[in-house]
């Protein structure tokens, strides 16, 4: 295992070491302050700044929490994920209706929207705090994580564009708003964004379209932990086939066990060599 990063903060394209780091990053969200500004520390981020923001939606999560750490080329800002059976009582109550999105740009599904305003303020003011030189700006999350990693960089662009993000990577994200919002997302940060799914995890298949779309530049995980930018529709479904089960969301289905942070990060580390 690698000590230390080597992020490459001109990086363009998809490149398998920067989304190891960045998986790397999204998964030291789930650690405490002590565990983020000493692991932060160790790779080259010398400032760290924590986000955390209660709300009250009518959904189990009430709280978003995310930390933005810089160095003297990069400032990176990974938010935390949630349990999936957590999301699922979002996704299950279509009683409240969508939120406008950033910019007023489509719509956005409403807990996504209430978890990201809750605490983007303070994400918005470490960015421009700690961008004080020429950094490029990047976003990163899993799950609930990687739904308000885009959205903060959708908002940057669409409300703070000297801000716009330079890259983006999410894991295991869920759909996240409308068409609408998704191709101006993926007009404005083409190339920038790559949302990482693991052959069969539930969380990038929910909610359910047609209302809720993904952004584009998926980066596929098959089920022999090789990462592909395509693959034809039969092929992606046979190869999902292999480890389906009756409900996606049983802790022991492939679903829940491809949807973990730790698979992300042990198959993204064998596409290194």
């Amino acid at each position: 295992m690698m000590s230390a990063p080597t992020m490459n903060h001109l990086a363009s394209g998809y490149d398998a070491r920067q989304a190891y780091w960045m998986a790397k990053a999204a998964e030291l969200a789930y650690g405490g302050r002590d565990e983020i500004e000493a692991t932060a520390g160790q790779w080259g981020f010398d400032r760290v700044r924590h986000h955390y923001s209660t709300f009250k939606p009518p959904f189990a999560i009430g709280h978003t929490q995310a930390y933005t750490m810089a160095s003297p080329t990069m400032v990176v800002t990974a938010f935390r994920g949630t349990e999936p059976l957590q999301l699922r009582d979002w996704f299950s109550d279509v009683t409240v209706p969508p939120w406008p999105g950033p910019g007023r740009t489509g719509l956005v599904h409403y807990g996504f929207a209430e978890a990201l305003r809750a605490v983007i303020p303070s994400v918005v003011a470490a960015v421009e705090e700690l961008r004080d030189g020429e950094q490029t700006v990047w976003f990163t999350g899993h799950s609930l994580g990687g739904a308000l990693a885009m959205l903060a960089a959708a908002w940057l662009h669409f409300e703070e564009p000297r801000l716009t993000a330079h890259g983006v990577y999410t894991f295991g994200q869920p759909r996240t708003c409308d068409n609408v919002l998704v191709k101006a997302y993926d007009r404005a940060l083409a190339g920038r964004t790559f949302r990482v799914v693991n052959n069969n995890d539930v969380v990038a298949r929910v909610p359910p379209g047609p209302l809720f779309r993904h952004v584009a530049a998926l980066r596929y995980i098959d089920s022999s932990g090789k990462v592909r930018d395509s693959m034809p529709g039969v092929a992606t479904l046979l190869d999902r086939a292999k480890g389906m089960t009756a409900d996606l969301f049983a802790p022991a289905t492939d679903g829940m066990r491809d949807h973990l942070m730790k698979a992300y990060v042990a198959a993204l580390e064998k596409n290194l060599t």
